[in-house]
């Protein structure tokens, strides 16, 4: 079912402080865009704003950049950002929001620009062959991601979908990046810390294993990989 267009969206998100307009014009300048410098993590695909806004306000000492492509979704996470910040009492410092195709992320970001985490929960699996091109996991998209993390960054990616998970493993292995954990019943394995999504919990309602990996960027070595299979 496709969500309705909330009109207040757009506007609110212009009038928050931590809401990027223009993206594009931060190429290279990110880290100058939040009050300290700190480690740097990035949400592809934010949704509703679940993750991010527990995320950023457990970890005050991290920077967060939330990315999605629609502004109804964002307006959602605005709202859920901004009360999770507010019942702590903290100041909205290391957040940042923005709208974009992040099929084109490499126009955000540059040389000068270094991430240390992305973050991919639940994406859409484009399960049809000729769409699997436009998943975020896919190679083409991988290879961007490249062009910013840090040597050593990692990607954590967690989805409900048996094939998207299984190809994309495949998928970070072909790109120069190592599994250094995986779980395929993500509830039943132990890891911690795990921030609950919305789409988590309900696909754990409806009794659907989450699987979940961390992939490395490295340029040559081998780690070992940890995987339950509870």
């Amino acid at each position: 079912m496709r969500m309705r267009n909330k009109p207040w969206a757009k506007p609110e998100l212009e009038a928050c402080d931590y809401f990027i307009k223009e993206p594009e014009k931060l190429r290279n300048d990110w880290e100058k865009h939040f009050a300290e410098k700190q480690p740097f993590h990035l949400e592809l695909g934010c949704g509703k704003g679940g993750f991010i806004a527990q995320a950023a306000t457990k970890n005050t000492d991290i920077n967060y950049l939330a990315i999605d492509l629609e502004y109804k979704m964002l307006g959602l996470a605005r709202r859920k950002v901004s009360a999770a910040y507010e019942e702590k009492g903290l100041e909205t410092k290391n957040i940042l929001l923005t709208a974009y195709n992040i099929e084109k992320i490499n126009l955000l970001f540059g040389e000068n620009d270094r991430v240390d985490r992305i973050y991919i929960n639940f994406c859409n699996p484009w399960p049809r062959n000729k769409h699997k091109k436009h998943r975020l996991t896919h190679p083409r998209q991988l290879e961007q991601y490249r062009g910013f993390l840090v040597p050593g960054g990692e990607i954590h990616f967690k989805t409900d979908d048996d094939e998207l998970f299984e190809e994309s493993v495949e998928y970070f292995e072909q790109c120069g990046f190592e599994i250094s954990y995986i779980t395929r019943d993500l509830h039943s394995s132990g890891y911690e810390p795990n921030i609950m999504t919305e789409h988590e919990k309900m696909f754990s309602d409806e009794g659907i294993l989450i699987k979940f990996l961390i992939a490395v960027m490295r340029e040559a070595g081998k780690n070992d990989v940890k995987e339950t299979e509870n």
